[in-house]
């Protein structure tokens, strides 16, 4: 189970298996999209609030599809239902997707793997 997918050449770590993500030469993830800081914020602001809008309009549609969850399953309307969920579906989705981006200088995104700075912890 630990042992490495492939590599190709050395240049790039496919990953072990174990859920570690895989890695270019300057330790950035191969699926994040590097853009300029401009885009990026542009990216993060707009697709977190397209993602919130669908994320709790796709609730307030389900809710009205089950009468707030006050009717019988023979009384739901199945179709408003299935909307509510693709709503909140497509919302996480664009989220999922819009973490990927990263601006020129962020390295890897995950600070805990940081050692150029010292604990203060005592």
């Amino acid at each position: 189970m630990g042992a490495d997918i492939g590599t190709d050449a050395g240049n790039e770590t496919t990953g072990t298996g174990d859920g570690e993500m895989a890695n270019d030469d300057d330790g950035t993830d191969v699926r994040s999209v590097v853009v300029p800081t401009r885009v990026y914020k542009t990216v993060t602001v707009f697709s977190t609030l397209f993602a919130v809008v669908t994320v709790v309009g796709g609730f307030v549609v389900l809710d009205v599809a089950t009468k707030r969850a006050s009717v019988a399953l023979s009384e739901v309307d199945p179709l408003a239902a299935l909307a509510g969920v693709a709503l909140i579906a497509t919302g996480a989705v664009t989220y999922a997707f819009s973490t990927r981006f990263q601006a020129a200088g962020m390295g890897n995104g995950n600070a805990k793997d940081d050692t150029d700075e010292r604990s203060h912890d005592g």
